[in-house]
């Protein structure tokens, strides 16, 4: 038999111990209460590196890129098109300009060529010929959705119509808030003083005008990437549910982009490698990297709801892969 102080010293450790182990295990009531702990993002990151190789991330966002790339000169024509009407001139070659700060400056180049090409006086803004090259243009937001259904863990996928319509939908949402970006991105320092004299604020704006400029072109892209996953995977949750992947997202993105022009710019082995194909595959490059930033941040939104307890309507269980959403075929 133990001394009492023996025995009360072994009592008190396995309180310890029980009260310990009831802290770790919290329930998913519990999670979402309270405030994520650095132990709860190792887990979520943990999942979310488990999920990419689960849903092959890699490999669906080059899918995704192909897709994206086949859509992208009938997106342009529509962008073109659309921001033609408005009355700021050469607007949509501000908007290459600021393309051109992020993707690869030789395939920029490349794509001003073809557009200059393309772009020929229309009829009308709403022409069968401007219908038609706008349902191509939504054939990269289609494959995003279906790429979404996977990362979130869709049960089922819209009918062929419905993602279409959607599609074409998400080119104007996303385009608008591109506008607001490349807006953002022109409007000079007498824009903030003219500002600032009908705010009465005697010029106050001029002196912190570019990082306004700068916060609105980057909270464009994060409402962007936000309403993209909102509305792209065919599940119902909450709007503000996704603004931590969106936000790690754009900033990933931004990162990225930065680093890869600096890797085009000083050790650049395309041109040798592919010859004249250099820009294209560059592009294409900057596209993958692209999708793949984007589809890992659905992964983490899509892990962060599951660890808090989010049930989501029309998400499939973990444990059930077979459920996972499958591309839509054409009715």
């Amino acid at each position: 038999m133990l001394p009492p102080t023996f025995a009360m010293r072994g009592q008190a450790e396995l309180r310890a111990m029980r009260t310990s182990n009831f802290e770790q295990v919290q329930s998913p009531k519990e999670r979402h209460r309270n405030p994520m702990q650095i132990a709860d993002m190792k887990t979520v990151l943990s999942n979310v590196y488990r999920d990419i190789w689960r849903t092959r991330v890699t490999s669906v966002a080059g899918g995704l890129a192909f897709f994206f790339l086949l859509s992208l000169i009938p997106l342009l024509v529509v962008a073109a098109t659309l921001l033609g009407v408005l009355p700021i001139p050469h607007l949509f070659q501000h908007g290459m300009d600021l393309v051109e700060r992020f993707a690869p400056g030789d395939a920029v180049g490349m794509l001003r060529g073809i557009l200059k090409e393309l772009l020929v006086p229309r009829g009308g803004l709403l022409t069968i010929g401007i219908l038609g090259t706008l349902w191509s243009a939504a054939g990269g937001f289609s494959s995003m959705i279906d790429a979404l259904d996977i990362a979130y863990d869709a049960r089922k996928s819209r009918s062929y119509f419905r993602q279409q319509l959607l599609a074409i939908g998400l080119v104007f949402v996303i385009g608008g808030l591109f506008a607001i970006a490349l807006a953002a991105s022109i409007m000079g320092p007498e824009f903030g003083n003219w500002i600032s004299g009908q705010l009465g604020l005697h010029g106050i704006l001029v002196h912190f005008w570019t990082p306004i400029r700068w916060g609105v072109m980057a909270l464009s892209v994060i409402i962007a990437v936000e309403l993209l996953y909102f509305l792209a995977p065919n599940i119902k949750q909450r709007l503000w549910a996704n603004l931590p992947g969106a936000i790690m997202a754009t900033a990933v993105w931004i990162g990225a982009s930065v680093l890869l022009d600096f890797y085009l710019r000083h050790f650049n082995s395309y041109s040798k490698t592919y010859g004249s194909l250099g820009a294209v595959m560059a592009f294409m490059l900057w596209v993958w990297i692209t999708c793949m930033i984007l589809l890992v941040g659905a992964e983490f939104n899509s892990e962060l709801q599951k660890y808090r307890g989010v049930c989501l309507e029309g998400q499939a269980a973990e444990d059930n892969p077979q459920h996972i959403a499958t591309p839509p075929q054409p009715a």
